[in-house]
């Protein structure tokens, strides 16, 4: 059974920086795309960020120039680096992984809390 484990999440003051994690095991990583969502409460949940398997990035507009995807294949592991962290990045950050063209392959974590405060 593949597992997806978020980590990183926690109490920041505004312009701060974040680095969360995606752990995943029971699969290899590499054959995944992996985005990153975000749910504050009573909103809906958004996309934020993808890297598909071959490296190629995107970014929801809000975040661009502020939050950077990457992957580690080799330790199973992808990250979500956030600077200039605002009260409107608060939220529970959520991965995804998927592997695409596969049906069912479809695995989220169970969510790690970012709070902007001051």
């Amino acid at each position: 059974q593949v597992q997806v484990v978020e980590s990183g999440g926690g109490l920041v003051q505004p312009g701060g920086s974040l680095r969360l994690s995606c752990a995943v095991s029971g699969s290899s990583f590499s054959i995944y795309a992996m985005k990153w969502y975000r749910q504050a409460p009573g909103n809906q949940r958004e996309f934020v960020a993808i890297i598909t398997r071959d490296g190629i990035t995107d970014y929801a507009e809000s975040v661009k120039g502020r939050f950077t995807i990457s992957r580690d294949n080799a330790n199973n592991t992808g990250y979500l680096q956030m600077n200039s962290l605002q009260p409107e990045d608060t939220a529970v950050y959520y991965c995804n992984v998927r592997r695409p063209g596969v049906q069912g392959s479809n695995y989220w974590g169970q969510g790690t809390q970012v709070t902007v405060s001051s």
